[in-house]
């Protein structure tokens, strides 16, 4: 990984105590491994790599859930159909990737490392806030290559063990960290997902009720958006769901996404345009 160090022999940096940051120790000893400093020649960029498309996250009392579907488009063209979009990052967080998939995936799996080192070098986790912040931190490093059209917009969930809630986080090109409340939804599909989680989000959902709402709010956005993949049956290709509570981090098994994901298009087949809610 590192390389040029003469005589085989690690340099000062890496045998001091150092900074709690992994990404400021990375970029002191080899800046050219971030993501923000592989800027791509000039020119148009939008068909390089894969987008990934559509997140939703929702809290329910106790915690809160994030689920992505499995599509990366290249311009109007199936790049993968089971991509993962979703990371678990520690074991109380969880990021959400849009945008630029080769360097989204680099940016969650940096910030998992930049997790781990904080905890490591200091004996102790970051708060959530703490999280947010750092994440936030992270994109706006990623502003080079946003400004050449590789764009990447993470969503960050977790469960809060201060005020035992689970709190949901976006983010905007440029860094700008955002506190959404009850739900949010980002990539191209959100719009549809959002509408779709509007008209069927309660406060009392519980966890089985918040993953349905999120496949369906995730089936009206495919229905809708050709960049976003419904539940594949034929595939057995599923969204991704993970949950997290005061238990911890928790990915739904295929099995459980797959039944829940079976009912939807079911009740799809009968009424193509889902579930609706009472006006009393």
């Amino acid at each position: 990984m590192f390389e040029g160090f003469e005589g085989g022999r690690l340099p000062a940096a890496f045998m001091s105590a150092g900074t709690s940051s992994f990404t400021e120790f990375l970029s002191s000893v080899s800046p050219e491994m971030l993501p923000g400093h592989k800027l791509p020649p000039g020119g148009g960029t939008e068909h390089l790599t894969p987008d990934a498309t559509t997140i939703v996250a929702l809290t329910f009392p106790g915690g809160v859930l994030v689920a992505g579907d499995r599509r990366a488009t290249q311009g109007n063209v199936i790049a993968n159909r089971d991509m993962e979009k979703v990371f678990r990052t520690d074991e109380f967080s969880a990021v959400a990737i849009a945008g630029s998939a080769g360097i989204g995936i680099e940016l969650a799996r940096l910030y998992q490392v930049e997790l781990e080192h904080y905890e490591k070098m200091e004996g102790r986790s970051l708060s959530l806030e703490g999280k947010a912040n750092k994440l936030s931190q992270m994109v706006r490093g990623n502003l080079g290559m946003a400004m050449q059209g590789f764009v990447v917009v993470p969503l960050l969930v977790g469960y809060d063990e201060n005020t035992e809630l689970g709190r949901v986080f976006s983010y905007d090109a440029v860094g700008g960290r955002y506190e959404e409340h009850r739900y949010h939804s980002i990539g191209s599909g959100s719009v549809f997902a959002k509408g779709s989680i509007k008209k069927l989000y309660r406060e009392d959902l519980d966890q089985t009720g918040a993953t349905k709402v999120a496949l369906e709010s995730l089936y009206d956005a495919a229905d809708d958006d050709s960049a976003t993949g419904g539940p594949d049956l034929h595939r057995q290709i599923f969204p991704l769901v993970d949950v997290i509570t005061e238990d911890g981090h928790r990915r739904l098994s295929t099995e459980e996404v797959a039944r829940l994901a079976t009912e939807v298009v079911e009740g799809r087949a009968v009424n193509p345009d889902g579930p609706t809610v009472s006006l009393d």
